[in-house]
């Protein structure tokens, strides 16, 4: 939908204040864009509809704005929205509605039911086919070198190696054990250390980039970080989503350009490929560095799906 400016004041300072919220408390930077945006919508079709307070909101307008939200076209693919977008949508406003009750103001009925979505869908488990794409896609996903080797290693990082996203940002040089054949994670999810194997085709890719073409950035040798932007300061979550939507672009498939692919996806790919290959589950746990094997089971629900 195309973003419009608001006219009603009151929904503008409540978009203003829920946004404030969601910083103080600390959401994710997708979280902090995605909530406001989505309530942005509703609070313009509202408008549109002649309904300018919350208070006047009823059960039977939401039905038919989430009924006008179904029939919306995809623009990118063709068709209705997907499942998945539709519960996002939801879940914005059912977390507006928390800001509501958390500051004292009546929230209107929420009665509309979560969309079926299966495991697949949730997790965007790419291809083992369109991974070979992606990796194919650096040679041409940017017009400079360096940035083309940066987006190559960010891929085995989070695909090869099925690293977190906040485990490649965080991740130094001095982590690469080059002679073992192992990256060190030194900053897991709770703290949790590991040491990731790497196989040295993958291992070439890493040491191009680090002894080559991120030589070329300005000021490399003032960073520690393995991943670090033009100015050579450590790269943050949007830079790394950046470098990923180029490679993505840079693809022309527009079955991957649908998918919405996140870091996260490539790390779910990774593991389901692993399973589809024969590793024991197990293994494939302390791959990922999961403290519980439950966590790792869901890619079975995938296998079983497929």
């Amino acid at each position: 939908m195309k973003k419009s400016r608001l006219q009603n004041a009151s929904y503008r300072i409540l978009l203003t204040n829920f946004k404030e919220w969601l910083d103080i408390l600390g959401y994710s930077e997708g979280m902090r864009k995605n909530y406001p945006n989505q309530l942005c919508e509703f609070f313009y079709w509202l408008e549109q509809n002649n309904i300018n307070h919350i208070d006047y909101i009823e059960d039977h307008h939401i039905r038919k704005y989430y009924g006008d939200l179904k029939q919306r076209p995809n623009k990118t693919r063709g068709g209705a929205l997907s499942n998945i977008y539709l519960n996002n949508h939801l879940q914005s406003l059912h977390k507006f509605r928390e800001y509501l009750k958390k500051h004292n103001k009546k929230p209107f009925n929420l009665p509309i039911k979560r969309e079926n979505s299966t495991i697949v869908e949730k997790l965007n488990v790419l291809s083992q086919e369109e991974i070979k794409d992606l990796f194919m896609a650096t040679g041409y996903s940017n017009p400079l070198p360096r940035f083309r080797a940066r987006q190559k290693a960010l891929l085995v990082c989070l695909y090869s190696c099925g690293m977190r996203r906040n485990e490649v940002l965080n991740l130094e040089i001095s982590d690469i054990l080059f002679d073992k054949e192992r990256i060190y994670v030194r900053k897991g999810k709770n703290y949790k250390e590991r040491f990731i194997p790497i196989n040295l085709y993958n291992l070439q890719i890493l040491e191009d980039y680090v002894y080559d073409a991120r030589m070329n950035f300005k000021k490399s040798s003032e960073s520690n970080y393995v991943f670090i932007t033009e100015r050579s300061i450590k790269m943050g979550s949007s830079a790394i989503e950046n470098d990923l939507k180029q490679v993505i672009k840079a693809t022309e498939d527009s079955s991957l350009i649908e998918k919405n692919i996140t870091p996260h996806a490539l790390r779910h790919s990774i593991a389901t490929h692993f399973l589809q290959a024969g590793m024991k589950i197990e293994d494939i746990q302390q791959f990922l560095g999961h403290s519980s094997l439950e966590s790792t089971q869901i890619y079975t629900h995938i296998l079983k799906h497929k």
